[in-house]
This record gives C-alpha cells, sequence and structure tokens, in this order.
C-alpha cells in the first residue's frame, strides 16, 4: 500500500511576454515607456549631488530590474527564449523506464543544484541516480530505507537526505554511495518531507506524527544526531521554508494553512494544536483587513489570526493561521496535499482536494507582505488567490506533487496521465507583472502524455532546458525541447 495515500494520514498521525519569433525590441513593445526618462536617469547617475545620484542610481537599478527603460536585466530578458522552449517541450526517446517490479511507484524528484544528477524516491525502499543529460542509470541504492521513499532534498552539490515512512531520515554522499553517512532517528511516524534552512544549516524534517524537528547534522556523533522538536500539529501533510527561509508554511488535510512569520529555528514552539485548529474559517477575500505590530498579523476579532504573546509564543515566530480560499469549495472542507513555494518568494503554490474526494484544484495565492511593487488590490491580509485551475480527478487518494520552473513563469502539474505546463497568462510573463485585480484562471501551455498511469510527481531541472515525472506505475519520463 503507497504511503501517499491521504486517507492514512490521519490514522498515522493519531497511531514573461509573449514569445515571439521575431526580435522585437522594447520599445516596440511599450510604445508608451519613454526611453528619455531612463536616458535621463543614466545622465542624473554622472552628474549632481551625491543625493541625487544616490537616488538616481536606485531608480535605474529599479527600471532595469522590472524590465522598463533602454537596459533591461538579462535574466529577464531570456524568458522569451525558454517559453519558446518549453512550447516545444517532448518527450525523451531515452525516458528511463525500469522494472516496476523492483521500484514500484515513484513518489518524488529531486535534481541536484548543479543540474548534474536526478534522484527518484520510490514506493519499494529505493533511490535511483540518473545521469539527466544522457538518461543514464547511475546507481541504485536497493535498501535506502525499509519502506517507501518519501522524499529528497540536497543540502548541496554532494550532499542530500530521504525520508522514509520507516520514521528516519538518511544523509547520503554522491561520492560514496556504497553507505549512508548516518541515519537519524527521532520522528514516531512516517516522515513525509525534509527542507533545509541554509542560514542556521539545520536539516527541517515534517512527518504524520504532526512533528516538525529541527536536526543539526554537522554535531553528529556515534550517539546520534542533535535534534528538536520545533513545532507540532494535528493533520499534517507538508511543511516548507521559503526561499529566504524567513517564513515556514505548513498544510493540513483539515484544509488550515499555517504560516510562522520572522521563523527563528533556534526556539521550539509549545502550541496547543487542538486549540490552534478550533480558529474560524475564514476566506483570504472575504474582505478582511491586517495589520502588523511587533510581528503580529491582526485581522479584526477573527480567532484565526492568533497572538504569538496569547500562545506563549516568541515574537519571532508569530503564527498565522489560514483557511486559504477554494474555487467551488466555499462550503466544504479541503484537504491541502501538495504545498510549494515560488522560488522568488513571492506566492505559494497548493494542490488540494475535496473531503469527498470529487475535485482537485491548483491554487496560486500571492504573499502580500513583502510582494514586489503594485497597485494594492485586496485587503492586506499575508495570502491573496490570484491564479487557480481545476484538475484531473484521477489517482484519488495518491497526493500529486507541482512545481514551479526555476524563475517562476511556469508551473508542471501532474494531469492524468501526463503533465500540463501552466503560466499565469498567455505571455508566460512573471507573476510581478501579470497580478490580476481578480482572481483568473493559470493559461494552459502546454500538455504532454507520456505515461500509461496516473503522474504523481514532477520536477524541472535548475540549470538546464528540462522537465521530469514520475508516475504511479513506476516509470520517469524526461522532457526536453523538440527542434
Amino acid at each position: 500500500m503507497s504511503s501517499e495515500r491521504q486517507s492514512d494520514s490521519e490514522d498515522a498521525d493519531e497511531s514573461q511576454d509573449r514569445p515571439d519569433s521575431g526580435n522585437v525590441s522594447d520599445k516596440e513593445e511599450r510604445p508608451n515607456i519613454d526611453d528619455s526618462d531612463t536616458e535621463d536617469d543614466v545622465a542624473r547617475v554622472g552628474s549632481g549631488t551625491d543625493g541625487r545620484r544616490g537616488s538616481s542610481l536606485f531608480s535605474w537599478l529599479q527600471r532595469r530590474a522590472i524590465r522598463r527603460g533602454m537596459f533591461v536585466d538579462p535574466s529577464r530578458d531570456n524568458f522569451r527564449t525558454m517559453t519558446s522552449l518549453y512550447r516545444s517541450m517532448n518527450s525523451a526517446v531515452e525516458s528511463v523506464n525500469l522494472s516496476t517490479q523492483t521500484h514500484g511507484a515513484v513518489f518524488n524528484l529531486e535534481y541536484s543544484p548543479d543540474g548534474s544528477v536526478l534522484t527518484v524516491a520510490c514506493e519499494q525502499t529505493e533511490v535511483l541516480l540518473f545521469d539527466p543529460i544522457s538518461s543514464r542509470h547511475i546507481k541504485t541504492l536497493t535498501e535506502a530505507h525499509e519502506d517507501c521513499v518519501n522524499n529528497i532534498r540536497f543540502l548541496d552539490n554532494r550532499l542530500f537526505a530521504t525520508c522514509s515512512d520507516d520514521t528516519t531520515i538518511a544523509l547520503w554522499d554522491l561520492r560514496k554511495l556504497n553507505s549512508k553517512v548516518c541515519s537519524l532517528h527521532g520522528h514516531a511516524s512516517w516522515v513525509k518531507n525534509i527542507e533545509y534552512d541554509t542560514n542556521t544549516r539545520l536539516l527541517v524534517t515534517s512527518g504524520f506524527d504532526g512533528n516538525v524537528i529541527t536536526w543539526d547534522t554537522n554535531r553528529f556523533t556515534e550517539d546520534g544526531c542533535p535534534h528538536k522538536k520545533f513545532f507540532h500539529t494535528r493533520y499534517l501533510m507538508r511543511m516548507r521554508l521559503t526561499p529566504d527561509c524567513s517564513k515556514m508554511l505548513i498544510s493540513t488535510s483539515s484544509g488550515y494553512l499555517l504560516i510562522l512569520h520572522d521563523l527563528d529555528l533556534t526556539q521550539s514552539l509549545e502550541v496547543g494544536s487542538y486549540r490552534m485548529l478550533r480558529a474560524r474559517r475564514t476566506p483570504l477575500s472575504s474582505g478582511t483587513s491586517a495589520s502588523r505590530s511587533g510581528g503580529t498579523f491582526r485581522q479584526g476579532n477573527d480567532s484565526s489570526k492568533i497572538h504569538p504573546h496569547r500562545e506563549g509564543l516568541s515574537p519571532r515566530n508569530s503564527l498565522e493561521v489560514l483557511t486559504p480560499e477554494i474555487p467551488g469549495e466555499r462550503d466544504r472542507g479541503n484537504c491541502i496535499t501538495s504545498l510549494q513555494l515560488h522560488p522568488k518568494g513571492w506566492a505559494t503554490l497548493i494542490r488540494c482536494s475535496s473531503n469527498m474526494d470529487d475535485q482537485e484544484w491548483t491554487c496560486v495565492y500571492e504573499f502580500q507582505e513583502g510582494a514586489p511593487t503594485r497597485l494594492l488590490v485586496s485587503p492586506r491580509c499575508s495570502l491573496r488567490l490570484t491564479h487557480y485551475i481545476e484538475e484531473a480527478n484521477v489517482g484519488r487518494g495518491y497526493i500529486k506533487e507541482l512545481c514551479f520552473s526555476p524563475d517562476g513563469r511556469l508551473i508542471c502539474s501532474p494531469y492524468g496521465y501526463g503533465v500540463r505546463l501552466l503560466a499565469f497568462d498567455e505571455s508566460c510573463a512573471e507573476l510581478a507583472d501579470c497580478l490580476p485585480v481578480q482572481t483568473s484562471c493559470l493559461r494552459e501551455i502546454r500538455s504532454i502524455y507520456s505515461h500509461s498511469d496516473v503522474v504523481l510527481t514532477t520536477k524541472f531541472s535548475p540549470t538546464h532546458c528540462q522537465l521530469a515525472s514520475g508516475c504511479l506505475s513506476g516509470r520517469v519520463a524526461l522532457y526536453q525541447p523538440k527542434f
């Protein structure tokens, strides 16, 4: 039985612009922009007082960063080419297709940061490693764990961690794969995902025991690894850190989304989970207003915003409890099964299913605090539903893991026996450039069907124009542009 069945989670706990082919200048695309403004800014950088010079330089850099004026950040100008490539994606002929009798379903995919290795977490205790460019099989860790392998996380280009239903986490070194670097013991139930805080260099794990645990792997000894229970809540499904590690997001099978702001992993939190999860369910767009005082978010008299001092929390770890608005689910609960963060920290991406398990949705919520400069289009609560799309309701009971592209312009989502590439608008623009006033539908850029079973997980390469998907029958497909 798969470890990724949603129905088992509670039992375990209780037990860009349009990619035109022509070379179009920035001035031609934006006829209303006066290039003289940018030229004036550049001229003012080299003259005038120091104050004016600093202000002009900042203005020029800001215009460059948000794609206005003559000088455009190259990383933002390359998206036309990348979008064209992704539109021409096809399944590679050499896609990985090993015997399903060996490793079972594919639950998770993870590239190394330099894109040189693709790792595969499998149902039957195994971890597979491939060269994603040549599709060559590198290594099979046949007994990586004693039960299903659920998630893989790279700490750097050589070290990675795996977690399993056997309640353990294993640390591996690509240079010596014959044995584990170490095994970490501390969870009481299935361990479902792993994060890494680059600021404190702490490994962070979560499981169906409801615990979020931090591990100081740099202090591992023969007696074990120093670890600490950081947080606990019932019905925990997924835990993620924002790219700057300033927030922790936790999704639950009861439809709640928990956000810890101003994150400090060095302090454990003592929170009564039952009281917390009884907070009133309030849609994010129901005319709420929020203000920040001392690191605490408030929302009128709504008890779904919990004051940190009232719950005994550190001011550094102010807690917010939300019930994300789901299209078509206003009167029914939902289970947030998959949770991802925009690579620039602008938004969170979730996949959820109804409690009746008859609908699935992919939704994007913008972080309104610290988001890119824009007109205020809704009250100042922490998250706002900006985009959504209904998904194929197949493979019931299995979690489908979606992902952002490295630049955050595209979303790859499992869709039946294939994958869909989704964007915020038809031009594949950045979220900051196409924020809708009203919630809008995600746009389908491309759909590819290359599996013979339900796709469970997807992942973009961090360095190459490639993505991978894995399905219930154990096949891993690699997608790359067709020329």
